[in-house]
């Protein structure tokens, strides 16, 4: 089927097998239990199947026919009142509020490891004062500034983490060097 596209059907048009696989089962949601039954009931995959799995209530796609890669999910908006917080690569495209008073460090470690274009976003509404720094090898530039921590200009601020490259994240919003 690869680069099939999508067919309008002419009024009285034969439906025939290969059409009904090409476009219309190769090309919409497939549920399954788990990705074993995905495995036995697809057999041989095609470019640009998608598939939902109950188990892990996940959509994944393949880009070639043999791996099936993770689809993004929603935004989950996070509160947290923890004093240091590290990033996770489960962090990108999410929204982390931190409610703490006091002051909350947080880290981009090489174990974040988002992939260039992925970020998260950080709203400081405690009124405390929240860090954003660097662990080992990776890099932080922000306000024309290379760094390895920023701070979050004052309370309800918000900044945005891009990565940019393989551990290199850039700082959008008001953040300063320090």
């Amino acid at each position: 089927m690869a680069g099939a596209g999508r067919k309008v059907f002419a009024v009285s048009e034969v439906l025939t097998a290969a059409n009904v696989n090409d476009y219309l089962m190769d090309q919409t949601v497939m549920v399954f239990d788990d990705s074993a039954t995905r495995a036995t009931a697809i057999g041989t995959a095609t470019e640009g199947m998608v598939t939902y799995l109950k188990d892990t209530d996940k959509l994944y796609v393949t880009t070639d026919g043999t791996a099936w890669s993770e689809l993004p999910s929603a935004t989950t908006f996070t509160s947290s009142t923890a004093e240091a917080y590290t990033v996770q690569s489960s962090d990108a495209g999410n929204i982390i509020r931190f409610t703490a008073n006091t002051a909350v460090a947080v880290t981009f470690s090489t174990a974040t490891s988002f992939e260039p274009g992925q970020s998260v976003d950080v709203l400081m509404d405690g009124a405390g004062t929240v860090t954003v720094s660097s662990g080992v090898d990776v890099t932080l530039y922000g306000r024309g500034t290379a760094g390895t921590a920023y701070s979050i200009g004052q309370q309800y601020d918000a900044v945005s983490v891009l990565c940019v490259a393989s551990d290199s994240y850039r700082i959008i919003g008001n953040a300063e060097a320090i």
